[in-house]
């Protein structure tokens, strides 16, 4: 449950070319790994990271090895987070051994050379235990970036009540999805089924189920697809429901928000596995109104998800003790009670196979969702998440322009498709000058 409320402010500054000159030297600086055996002289660990827990688990990881211990610090959620990481990297000092990383980032500075691969500390053995996807999207072969944490495989809650009262079965595909939408606001005026707001990671999850690829990238190489005929297709479908009136656009994570969709104004929001946490944790007046199901289909009879959100734990190569960050993170996301607690506590979706397939823990029944376990819907959905997405290694700066030329489309510049079209225009020029070869 990663995602904010609001979408953070973007900041690029350190850029992969500016780095890999400026940081030359400091790459060539020996690290002063293995001074300390693992469980013999004292060691201390800084970890950055803004979830709720994490120094009550951090102590938890400290009982368990007593020679090590973790300062934890919150310099800030979501963008500001990712803003001192790249100031402390420019600056050459100042990073934490361990800090949060969504899914998202780990390209990005995987790209500036500044990931430690923990890997070579012991890593992989527990890679068996993750859900496969979470861990093909921190790895490339034995090579290991970060330590799955949390996950938002995707699906559909919904408004039973107003599904019931307008006669509307829940839509097994997207062409049934939009059917439904143009017909309950046409019979409903200022109504509707949902919301096209523009959130970068939302559009890429939903792009993502569609099948779309924007990037394929292979060291300095670089496939750029942001308007393929995939996402065109996409476009198209949602221009569609935009030109009917049919999907509400008003800006996401706002009070406004929320509350449409407790007023039953929307009666649908396709969100991920940490949504149910967040509207149970935000509305009042449709509390046990509320189920969830499937993500729709592209094609009826297939049943595949994507990922929106969540988060890992990466160590950086200046740690002076790669190892014992490697444990630190291997700990707090692939321990049994470590993600229990994830899970129980913070309603974060579990990356843990065991997790995700235990009865008890996904069984649970809320109230809010009229006695519906939702979480076994996400867990389902978290096995159907197709692996083969990449991010891109400037992917802060992709969602930038996405959500400036979306939501331009949106206000009546041109439609989606052109506003794709612009988009890759853009990263195509961006990724050059960053020393990419794109193809």
């Amino acid at each position: 449950m990663d995602k904010k409320f609001e979408l953070p402010p973007m900041t690029f500054g350190l850029g992969r070319r500016q780095f890999l000159k400026t940081a030359a030297a400091g790459a060539a600086m020996p690290l002063l790994g293995g001074l300390h055996a693992f469980g013999q002289d004292a060691v201390n660990l800084t970890f950055w990271a803004w979830a709720p827990g994490s120094d009550l688990m951090a102590k938890e990881f400290e009982k368990k090895f007593p020679n090590v211990k973790v300062k934890v610090e919150n310099v800030g959620q979501g963008g500001p987070h990712y803003v001192k990481l790249r100031n402390a990297i420019t600056a050459g000092t100042g990073l934490p051994d361990v800090a949060q990383m969504e899914f998202n980032s780990i390209s990005s500075f995987k790209a500036l050379n500044v990931l430690a691969d923990m890997g070579a500390h012991g890593a992989n053995s527990v890679k068996d235990k993750f859900i496969d996807w979470t861990w093909k999207s921190v790895s490339d072969g034995d090579k290991v970036y970060g330590i799955p944490w949390d996950s938002g495989p995707m699906g559909l809650l919904y408004r039973a009540d107003i599904y019931e009262a307008n006669k509307i079965a829940v839509p097994e595909t997207w062409d049934e999805f939009a059917e439904a939408s143009k017909k309950y606001s046409a019979a409903n005026p200022g109504k509707f089924l949902t919301n096209f707001g523009i959130d970068p990671g939302w559009i890429g999850a939903v792009l993502w189920q569609a099948g779309a690829r924007p990037f394929k990238v292979d060291g300095t190489n670089i496939k750029i697809a942001l308007n393929d005929e995939i996402a065109k297709k996409w476009a198209n479908y949602w221009q569609g429901l935009l030109d009917a009136k049919a999907v509400n656009t008003m800006p996401m994570w706002t009070a406004e928000w929320f509350a449409a969709f407790d007023d039953g104004t929307n009666a649908s929001w396709l969100t991920a596995a940490w949504g149910p946490a967040v509207m149970s944790g935000s509305m009042k007046n449709s509390v046990g109104k509320w189920r969830a199901a499937g993500i729709p289909q592209w094609n009826k009879g297939e049943n595949i998800s994507s990922n929106w959100g969540g988060s890992t734990f990466a160590a950086f190569t200046t740690s002076p003790h790669p190892k014992e960050a490697t444990e630190f993170a291997m700990f707090m996301g692939g321990d049994p009670a470590s993600g229990r607690y994830w899970n129980e506590k913070q309603f974060f979706f579990p990356v843990l196979k065991d997790l995700a397939a235990d009865a008890g823990l996904m069984g649970i029944k809320y109230d809010f969702y009229g006695g519906q376990a939702v979480n076994e819907v996400f867990a389902k959905a978290a096995n159907e998440v197709d692996p083969s997405y990449e991010f891109a290694p400037f992917q802060d700066y992709v969602n930038t322009l996405l959500q400036d030329e979306l939501n331009a489309a949106v206000g009546g510049k041109g439609t989606l498709a052109e506003a794709f079209d612009r988009v890759q225009a853009t990263v195509t020029a961006y990724a050059a000058d960053q020393g990419y070869t794109v193809t």
